[in-house]
């Protein structure tokens, strides 16, 4: 068979393939989801944590110096991604994306965010310019930014034997991912309304005052309430 019949005939398996359906009460590994028709629903908060400006430190500074940076950042990320009850399901360049489930779950995913916010601001940046004189000199500032949201989605195992992974398919991730983009001067959390409304008080306010302020944006020809903080949660 050649290569176009091969492709062919792999698209048109895909489509008329039966769907076996289930609905998860943990996130999947890559190995719990067929891959011939296998799917894992979840009712599930999706984060991502992104890096900005990953691309200018790519390009302009030492590979190995940029590699130990974005190591750094993606670790303690991950660290409070499991610390505050998620798990991480995906890295794409410099940035992490964890899925959280569970009653709790929009509250833990909005507190790992704050928290992320004090950990680049207190705990990386600091060390990371500190040991870094080219950063310095050059005025290059690690940050970051999260994004959000929450919805029914759907893990699938994609791709071919030896060579797969799981995707996930809904409104969470792909908004949330495009949260993570949205850094606007001082405020790195981004949250839905769908989010913002299941939080517990205590990581809504702080002495009666409301750490999220809310905004609307436009996502695929919608206007959405969306909800960014400057604040941190210290350790």
């Amino acid at each position: 068979m050649g290569l176009k019949d091969d492709i062919e005939s792999g698209v048109k398996n895909i489509l008329s393939e039966s769907w076996n359906i289930i609905d998860g009460r943990v996130v999947p590994n890559t190995d719990d989801v067929k891959l011939a028709g296998g799917a894992v629903r979840l009712d599930a908060t999706v984060l991502y944590a992104d890096m900005v400006q990953s691309s200018y430190l790519a390009t302009e500074f030492q590979q190995r110096t940029a590699a130990k940076v974005m190591k750094a950042f993606l670790k303690s990320m991950t660290r409070l991604i499991t610390t505050y009850g998620g798990k991480v399901t995906s890295f794409d360049g410099d940035r992490v994306m964890g899925v959280f489930i569970g009653d709790s779950k929009n509250s833990s995913a909005g507190k790992c965010a704050l928290k992320m916010n004090y950990a680049v601001k207190e705990i990386i940046k600091p060390l990371v310019t500190k040991h870094f004189e080219s950063l310095k000199k050059d005025g290059f500032e690690i940050s970051h930014c999260v994004g959000v949201d929450t919805s029914s989605i759907l893990a699938v195992r994609a791709g071919q034997r030896g060579s797969n992974d799981l995707i996930w398919v809904g409104k969470a991730p792909n908004l949330a991912a495009k949260l993570s983009d949205k850094q606007e001067g001082k405020y790195h959390s981004f949250i839905t309304s769908d989010v913002y409304d299941r939080l517990r008080d205590d990581i809504k306010k702080t002495d009666g005052k409301d750490m999220w302020e809310k905004r609307t944006y436009e996502f695929l020809g919608d206007t959405i309430s969306v909800y960014r903080s400057s604040w941190w949660w210290s350790f």
